[in-house]
């Protein structure tokens, strides 16, 4: 799949990152989770967080196979981004299942209608890669990223599991049923 533009003017695209994208890609990260984390996620982690080190891993999984990161961006601005891949849950159906694995932006590009866009865009790669349903992982304290998912139709189904970005923090996963690929 190619560019996917919105608009004509100052148009936005979403396109897949390359090893290029990783710094852009870090700093996206890093100031979405200081911004959204911030009461949820200790300080200390979120002021541990290296942008350096976190572009180092962007270079290595997108040299990968195992996911898919898309950008959006507009006027060469990194906006925000999309992970995607197959579902990692050992109790979901690898075949029919993918996995939305994020979805980023830069805290100046919230609310603006982005992210909605590139979890659409997300839904669309998954159907074409022949996915059936998607899940999510969202934190549970993360009030506003589950109002995100539900408005765009996603159903917490009731795993949860605990992760520790600096302390123990439980995370709900959500699902949607995507249909079939043809549609």
């Amino acid at each position: 799949m190619g560019l996917a533009w919105f608009g004509t003017e100052n148009a936005m695209h979403i396109r897949r990152a390359t090893s290029n994208d990783a710094g852009a890609l870090a700093k996206v990260h890093i100031d979405s989770w200081r911004s959204a984390y911030r009461g949820l996620v200790p300080d200390a982690h979120l002021e541990s967080l290296d942008c350096e080190r976190r572009a180092q891993r962007f270079r290595e999984s997108l040299g990968g196979n195992a996911g898919e990161t898309h950008v959006a961006e507009q006027d060469g601005e990194v906006l925000g981004f999309l992970t995607l891949g197959a579902c990692r849950d050992t109790d979901a159906d690898q075949k029919a299942t993918g996995e939305i694995w994020g979805i980023y932006l830069a805290p100046a590009h919230w609310r603006k209608g982005i992210g909605s866009l590139l979890c659409r865009y997300g839904e669309q790669r998954l159907r074409l890669r022949g996915y059936v349903a998607a899940t999510l992982w969202v934190f549970a304290g993360n009030g506003p990223a589950r109002r995100f998912y539900e408005a765009m139709g996603f159903k917490s189904d009731g795993a949860s599991k605990t992760l520790n970005p600096g302390a123990p923090l439980e995370a709900v996963r959500y699902r949607k049923e995507l249909g079939d690929a043809e549609k």
